[in-house]
């Protein structure tokens, strides 16, 4: 799939999400039809395009990599490749300073220059994902590190739907 241009957002056809920061929901779009959301979490520090905000960022992306389409349910990934861990409740409790990404990983990109992509405010470089999160992790609160968490189920779905160049808007209004 070729990157969608800023002029063409949001696009009239074919899909695209959106991430809704003030209601924590990520949502499902065929050109100006909805079909699906879901409850997302986001950042604790809430919208941020800053590198070290701890933030996340805001404006148009792309879905630029999709990693983990072999991995089990639960897979635990740190630095975009899976350890070969399951996520459970024993493991977290052997390693309870983790901050867990499971399952798959939907990494975004930036669509715009000087906002989101390039220099100290690069979505890429800041390793902004859609990613899994344990079960006791409560959804549709901020409570991340920048990242959107969602629940293993959501990113399954989410993951068959937004092949690498899906568009994906973040905003907070």
């Amino acid at each position: 799939m070729r990157t969608p241009r800023l002029t063409e957002l949001p696009p009239r056809e074919g899909t695209w999400f959106e991430v809704d920061i003030a209601r924590q929901r990520l949502v499902h779009w065929q050109g100006g039809r909805m079909l699906a959301e879901w409850p997302a979490s986001t950042a604790l520090a809430g919208p941020g395009q800053g590198e070290g905000s701890g933030g996340t960022p805001l404006g148009w992306h792309y879905v630029r990599a999709a990693i983990g389409a072999n991995q089990p349910f639960g897979a635990v990934f740190r630095g975009r490749r899976p350890t070969g861990e399951v996520y459970s409740p024993a493991l977290a409790a052997a390693h309870p300073e983790r901050d867990w990404i499971l399952t798959r990983i939907l990494w975004l990109c930036g669509l715009e220059r000087g906002f989101n992509r390039g220099g100290d405010v690069d979505s890429q470089r800041r390793y902004i994902y859609f990613h899994g999160t344990p079960p006791d992790q409560p959804m549709g609160e901020p409570r991340s590190h920048g990242c959107i968490r969602l629940r293993d189920e959501a990113l399954l779905e989410l993951f068959a739907l937004a092949p690498p160049g899906t568009p994906v808007w973040l905003h907070d209004d």
